[in-house]
């Protein structure tokens, strides 16, 4: 994992992946813009590199693109924020496991440890 050289504006990525979860591939596409801009570099809030992406999971990108244009999403992506300012959370990507909560980019020791201590208290844990 390696840091971006800059702070993408997330807006386009969260709107595009709740296109992506409409179209039963949240997990594929999440998972592709994680190693988009965490092992490429690349910057999420490109319209030619969320193209590729959603192209790469099998998706309508005229679709998502006139979608992402109109702001389609902007209200349920604003809800989800206000939602996460509630709980606490000041950044993306904000985790809740078990009774815990983080933000920011971590470590693969950082998730496991918080799902083994989860587990013991008698969470479920899911993806």
């Amino acid at each position: 994992m390696k840091r971006p050289p800059k702070t993408p504006y997330s807006i386009p990525a969260l709107e595009a992946t709740e296109y992506a979860q409409e179209n039963g591939m949240f997990y594929e596409f999440h998972k592709a813009c994680y190693e988009a801009l965490w092992d490429d570099g690349k910057d999420l809030e490109q319209m030619d590199v969320l193209e590729s992406i959603a192209k790469e999971c099998g998706l309508d990108w005229s679709e998502m693109k006139e979608r992402l244009e109109s702001r389609y999403y902007q209200a349920v992506t604003m809800e989800q924020y206000m939602q996460g300012r509630r709980l606490g959370f000041n950044g993306i990507p904000g985790f809740i496991i078990g009774n815990g909560a983080f933000t920011g980019a971590a470590p693969y020791e950082t998730f496991k440890m918080a799902a083994e201590r989860a587990l013991s208290e008698g969470h479920t844990v899911t993806p």
